[in-house]
């Protein structure tokens, strides 16, 4: 499966070094754990409810990247946020699988996808593949959007 992240540039390591020094959503800080979204575009939605300002205007040197990983994820509960993170600490300290997959709260059709990078097996799974990712390319006023309006 391809599995996807937004980052800055030197944040492309697949260590789980931010998750182990800030936490994350499903884990506290000490656990190092790599978050990647099931599609681009959860990478891109999840990435700006974290940004400070608007995303048309915020720096334009993200990399969209993407790795493909040969594993089955442990699926953790469609519960509340108490059963979830409960259930992805035991997957860490458990090394059961390497990956863990939660129903994205972004968008539910969608996974967040957890890599817990003290499996045996994520050694192997290779780095990013990269390009550059500019939100304001993306966010730019659509050519169409004047005739839409005036139809309505």
């Amino acid at each position: 499966m391809k599995l996807w992240r937004l980052v800055r540039p030197g944040h492309e390591a697949l260590d789980g070094a931010g998750a182990l020094a800030r936490g994350g959503r499903y884990t506290p800080p000490g656990f190092a754990v790599v978050p990647f979204a099931s599609e681009p575009g959860l990478a891109v939605l999840v990435a700006m409810r974290y940004l400070t300002s608007d995303p048309r205007t915020c720096m334009d040197d993200y990399l969209l990247g993407w790795t493909e990983v040969v594993a089955a994820p442990e699926r953790a509960p469609d519960e509340d946020e108490t059963a979830i993170r409960a259930f992805v600490s035991a997957w860490l300290a458990e090394r059961r699988v390497l990956l863990a997959a939660v129903r994205s709260k972004v968008l539910p059709e969608a996974d967040v996808v957890l890599m817990n990078p003290a499996h045996l097996d994520a050694a192997s799974i290779a780095p990013l593949t990269t390009r550059p990712f500019i939100f304001a390319d993306c966010l730019h006023e659509p050519p169409m959007k004047a005739s839409y309006e005036s139809n309505a």
